[in-house]
């Protein structure tokens, strides 16, 4: 189903709030959307390796990563592991690596950047809390979506 989040926008004004920032799509599915799990984590992808690997029912996987550049929190290997599970999307604030092996993943992927470096395995990070960045807060159980034009949430579905 084709997703605009500029028609999203105007049909259902104040019940959607924009991200405020500029991802770029690495995945081969550019329009995407679906039912939010969020994850918290900082240098380290252990909940997210855990959560690409539960049946994704259509969601998308929202990880704040606090923006930081300096580790991948997605690589070749989960977001196969995503689409194997049936995951929507990924939205990453922050970096993911193999770039080149996600591009043809039937995914929808989102993040700042690129970065070589994996993260530490430390088992730290919070499953399914409230994600503060690009100007909004982001809940497990939103619903968001994406296209070329940006990144839009609601609290409830819209298509």
């Amino acid at each position: 189903m084709p997703i605009s989040t500029p028609d999203l926008c105007d049909e259902h004004g104040d019940a959607v709030q924009v991200i405020e920032l500029q991802f770029t799509h690495y995945g081969a599915i550019h329009q995407f959307g679906g039912k939010v799990e969020t994850i918290k984590c900082f240098e380290d992808n252990s909940l997210v390796a855990e959560q690409v690997k539960q049946p994704g029912e259509g969601r998308v996987l929202v990880v704040d990563g606090g923006g930081s550049p300096r580790r991948s929190l997605l690589g070749d290997n989960l977001a196969s592991a995503a689409v194997k599970n049936g995951w929507a999307g990924i939205v990453i604030f922050g970096y993911l690596r193999d770039v080149e092996e996600i591009a043809p993943m039937n995914l929808g992927v989102l993040a700042l950047g690129s970065v070589p470096r994996k993260t530490d395995k430390r088992n730290e990070g919070q499953l399914g809390v409230t994600v503060k960045f690009g100007g909004i807060d982001i809940s497990a159980g939103n619903y968001l979506y994406a296209d070329e034009t940006g990144v839009i949430v609601a609290s409830k579905a819209l298509i």
